[in-house]
């Protein structure tokens, strides 16, 4: 933890009465609280439009973590709900940010500071950054996580970055994307980094290819409006799956410290070659059926017709000395057959087999890092099937499997949020985004947008529950690369 930064004793939550505040927040806080990990002196402020007293915030607190928390996770809940409070605010206003400020000091002077955690639509990052600077809070022991989304391109992501920067410096910005709270993901780095096995060989050298894949089997749920404007290259690949391939192609860190590990992030972001619309593929899933139940497409869940992509594959390459001529494959969806999100390492051919002229085939290894649904992470190895031989030798693909909750027995499976609010509040830095992150990610997704649009790409369709269209195998295989499943 830096020294400039003390652990908050005071959370303050907009959005409190939305979807992620109840399916996300709100359980982490009380399971981080169940496992002593927060201060008693820590209090919870939720703010939202909905006017509530405290006890009805309360309340809706109750049924969201009866509802999202498993039972032994809510050790303490009497006690957790009393930290909590309540003040309604509208964020597009300046009026009321005076009586929340009052209502933040009501819990009690703050000796440690204040986090703020800003869940709310990007429309109102500027107007709540300017009510929060006029009411006093945004003083020098305040800090600001900002959710998702951050702009739609690169130049309204720099709108809502410039807001902010008016009133929190870089170093208590925390730009939050929950995939690097998962456990899997900062395993990768335990992986590469505390493993010597895998980091000399972890190069153009012995990797084929890499695949990442987030596949989902929901359609709009809900996020209609959203979605139709954002579409899966803004909504997946600018974050998360831009996230995931700059850990795995990162150059070792001096340490775990987040100015370390970003610089390394960021150079790899800005080493992404620009990508040509020849090596994407996108898609808009039609009516079909997932896990045996009939689903509408994506035009009927819309209510219209749209060019919105709900699927993209792009074949992408870091151009620098480790990764020259290293495709690594991404592809994202929804409707897709199953949900998964997993990076797949294919290793290079052994380069001379002797156990060809005994039969034997060899495939070359892979290592298959499951990060959803289930946290694990397999190697394929090759391995003599038993037997005497006599008609010659033969091979098998033998998974290595280490499946992380069968591994750290006692363990909670936590959800991604916990690790990072707890990050928040104690001002830890290393898993959230920084800016210039952001504005790298959205430079390279604005070119692929700026070559659909020179080559009028439009989504091919795809029927519900299948991998996407055709020419997304295609982009794969033509490299000889078939899709992992």
């Amino acid at each position: 933890m830096p020294e400039t930064q003390l652990s908050a004793d005071r959370l303050l939550l907009f959005g409190a009465t939305g979807d992620l505040s109840r399916r996300m927040l709100l359980p982490s806080l009380c399971a981080l609280d169940a496992d002593g990990l927060l201060s008693t002196d820590l209090k919870i402020i939720g703010t939202a439009r909905s006017d509530m007293s405290d006890i009805e915030f309360r309340n809706m607190a109750r049924e969201a973590l009866e509802q999202y928390l498993p039972d032994e996770r809510r050790g303490g809940m009497a006690d957790f709900l009393n930290r909590l409070s309540y003040q309604a605010l509208d964020a597009s206003t300046i009026e009321g940010f005076d009586t929340l400020a009052r209502k933040v000091h009501e819990a009690g002077p703050s000796h440690t500071g204040t986090a703020i955690f800003l869940s709310t639509a990007p429309s109102l990052f500027g107007p709540t950054i300017a009510g929060l600077k006029h009411a006093g809070l945004t003083g020098d022991d305040v800090r600001m996580c900002l959710e998702k989304p951050l702009g739609t391109d690169l130049e309204s992501s720099c709108v809502i970055n410039d807001a902010v920067a008016d009133a929190f410096p870089e170093d208590r910005i925390f730009r939050i994307d929950h995939y690097l709270g998962k456990e899997t993901v900062q395993n990768l780095l335990a992986l590469r980094f505390a493993n010597i096995l895998f980091e000399p060989i972890w190069n153009s050298n012995y990797i084929d290819h890499v695949q990442i894949t987030v596949a989902e089997t929901v359609g709009l749920e809900g996020r209609v409006a959203f979605y139709d404007d954002a579409g899966a290259l803004r909504d997946m690949v600018q974050n998360h799956m831009l996230q995931l391939l700059a850990l795995v192609a990162m150059e070792p860190p001096t340490s775990f410290d987040a100015t370390a590990v970003r610089d390394e992030k960021v150079k790899v972001l800005r080493a992404l070659r620009k990508v040509l619309a020849s090596e994407t593929v996108t898609g808009q899933y039609r009516a079909g059926a997932i896990q045996g139940l009939a689903v509408p497409g994506y035009d009927d869940e819309l209510g219209k017709e749209s060019d919105t992509e709900t699927f993209t594959a792009i074949k992408a390459h870091v151009d620098n000395w480790r990764w020259k001529g290293v495709p690594f494959y991404l592809r994202t969806g929804k409707r897709l057959p199953e949900r998964v999100t997993e990076i797949v390492v294919k290793f290079r051919d052994v380069p001379h087999s002797i156990f060809e002229d005994m039969g034997a085939k060899m495939l070359p290894n892979r290592l298959i890092i499951g990060i959803q649904p289930e946290e694990n992470i397999s190697l394929s190895l090759m391995a003599k099937v038993p037997g005497l031989g006599q008609d010659g030798v033969r091979l098998r693909e033998v998974p290595l499997d280490i499946a992380m909750p069968d591994a750290f027995v006692g363990q909670h499976r936590r959800i991604a949020y916990e690790r990072l609010l707890l990050d928040l509040i104690h001002g830890e830095q290393t898993l959230f985004v920084r800016r210039d992150e952001v504005e790298a990610q959205w430079q390279w997704v604005d070119a692929i947008r700026t070559a659909w649009d020179a080559a009028d790409t439009k989504p091919q369709t795809y029927t519900a529950g299948s991998w996407g269209p055709s020419s997304a195998i295609a982009l794969a295989e033509r490299d000889g690369v078939t899709w992992h499943e």
